[in-house]
């Protein structure tokens, strides 16, 4: 089973969705590290929630208070744009929960006009190219996206036969 526990509902069964406008989730180690180091570094960031799951990977306690050290997976929310929701995620989920996941994370927040950047990490001995990986710069940079997404990437896209997996792709 997992929880989503927000401190921003009153308890109850509110049908109460977040408004989002932006929704980036890191997902892994080393995603979510990023966020810590170059975002969530300044003070214009609170803790709005917290995803509880227990699997053989990660164990959250049980408790029903939202604190950073009883979770693996953390909300902020911009103090300045309470619209801007970031999601830290350096558990593991399970393949038999990451669709729980995404419907009780998703289904805490309205959908429309809501733009969700993930990132995520792979090694490099993961990626298929037909050049040699060890003249690849490294670390490197890849994105996918959706056709409803229209404005400019920042990088080049991920090239087949290449797929992202787990949580990401979910």
């Amino acid at each position: 089973e997992i929880d989503v526990l927000w401190s921003w509902k009153s308890g109850g069964c509110g049908e109460e969705l977040l408004v989002c406008s932006r929704f980036i989730v890191a997902i892994g180690r080393n995603a979510a590290a990023f966020l810590s180091s170059f975002i969530l570094d300044s003070v214009c960031w609170e803790v709005v929630g917290v995803v509880k799951l227990w699997n053989e990977w990660c164990r959250t306690s049980s408790t029903t208070n939202v604190l950073p050290t009883d979770s693996f997976c953390l909300f902020y929310r911009l103090i300045s744009d309470p619209t801007v929701l970031l999601c830290q995620c350096s558990c593991y989920v399970a393949e038999d929960q990451q669709f729980q996941w995404l419907e009780k994370v998703f289904g805490s927040m309205q959908k429309k006009g809501l733009q969700v950047t993930i990132l995520s990490t792979c090694p490099v001995a993961d990626y298929k190219t037909q050049e040699s990986t060890l003249t690849l710069a490294s670390p490197f940079l890849k994105a996918l996206k959706t056709k409803e997404f229209q404005d400019q990437v920042c990088c080049p896209l991920l090239e087949q036969p290449n797929i992202v997996r787990d949580l990401p792709a979910a």
